[in-house]
């Protein structure tokens, strides 16, 4: 496979920019995701290294190689599309060979590849049938197989999962991530989707308006996001804005205090995960925050709770909803404590 890099990287629209200055390393054999909102420049930065849209600036190696103004069909990147991109007249079979003819590939070899790709993603017993005959999963599979049957230096999936239905997302981003290990394939995979980057991905490059905010694995980006904007968009967070007090001590702007570790004096944000906060009828740490629960969100092995502070703001908890856990505060109209610990404290200058 190949190594990829990236060197400030950048598109400009008119007088829109989508992309600005994005540089990145991307391993050989790493499956990197880029996430963020959408119109953030994350298809736009994939579309760069496939080639179906010219930089305004920066460069594009892929092997060692500089490919940046190099034609798509010279780039050997396979390209899985949203909407699968299937040719509606041809069979399985002559979909996956498609690729292959347009890759030059000798006759002598298709048939070998192309059994191969079917029977690795289980559609070798649908290979006559037309997209009209498949199901959704059954389509990108048909997608998946086409990119990898030219045997691709990196593998490109543009938001491939999104027109399929939860359960079959879940089973399809397994078998990709699968494939992906098995195969040893460099790959870029766009998502708006955070649960699916953090399940599938060694690392993420999360963007917001055209500008890469934070790269890392998903647990450290998850526990340390770098500014409020992925805190924010990673997940869920409490934010308490306010000013620091002394060394551990955080006030809010509404008058919450807040213990915290490692405070410093330019800190003006304090966040907290909802899974971080127990709900209890009574204080029972340094920070336990009173108030009244408004409302409660039922999502089966979970409780999605929200509460009003005293102070006037408002916190959320995710709470199990086990026995073990049926004495917790859960009910709306209930006072209870909001209690997290110091060093779940997240910090924002």
């Amino acid at each position: 496979m190949a190594h990829v890099s990236i060197q400030d990287l950048r598109k400009q629209f008119g007088d829109s920019v989508a992309v600005e200055a994005v540089t990145l390393d991307i391993a050989d054999g790493e499956l990197i995701a880029f996430l963020g909102p959408s119109g953030c420049g994350k298809t736009t930065t994939l579309r760069m290294i496939a080639g179906f849209i010219e930089p305004t600036a920066g460069a594009i190696h892929i092997g060692g190689t500089e490919v940046t103004h190099v034609p798509v069909h010279k780039r050997n990147t396979g390209m899985v599309f949203q909407r699968y991109a299937l040719f509606p007249h041809m069979t399985v079979t002559q979909n996956v060979a498609f690729g292959l003819e347009m890759h030059k590939v000798p006759m002598s070899e298709r048939d070998g590849r192309i059994r191969q790709v079917l029977d690795m993603l289980h559609m070798t017993r649908l290979k006559d049938r037309y997209p009209r005959q498949l199901s959704g999963g059954q389509q990108q599979r048909v997608a998946i197989a086409r990119a990898l049957a030219i045997q691709p230096k990196v593998f490109l999936l543009d938001e491939p999962l999104s027109n399929l239905d939860a359960s079959l997302r879940v089973e399809v981003r397994e078998e990709i991530r699968t494939l992906q290990q098995r195969l040893g394939l460099t790959t870029i995979f766009v998502t708006h989707d955070q649960d699916e980057a953090m399940a599938i991905s060694d690392r993420m490059a999360i963007m917001n308006n055209g500008v890469v905010q934070q790269i890392g694995a998903p647990e450290d980006v998850y526990e340390r996001p770098a500014n409020l904007f992925v805190a924010d968009f990673l997940g869920k967070m409490n934010f308490f804005e306010g000013q620091t007090v002394s060394h551990d001590l955080f006030q809010s702007a509404h008058g919450a205090q807040v213990r915290a570790a490692r405070l410093t004096q330019d800190i003006r944000h304090v966040g907290i995960r909802p899974e971080r906060v127990r709900l209890v009828a009574g204080a029972q740490v340094d920070n336990a925050l009173p108030g009244v629960i408004e409302s409660v969100t039922y999502l089966g092995s979970v409780l999605s709770i929200h509460m009003r502070l005293d102070s006037g703001e408002r916190i959320s908890s995710l709470v199990s909803n086990s026995a073990e856990f049926s004495t917790v505060p859960r009910r709306a109209g209930d006072r209870a404590h909001a209690c997290f610990q110091a060093g779940d404290c997240i910090l924002f200058s």
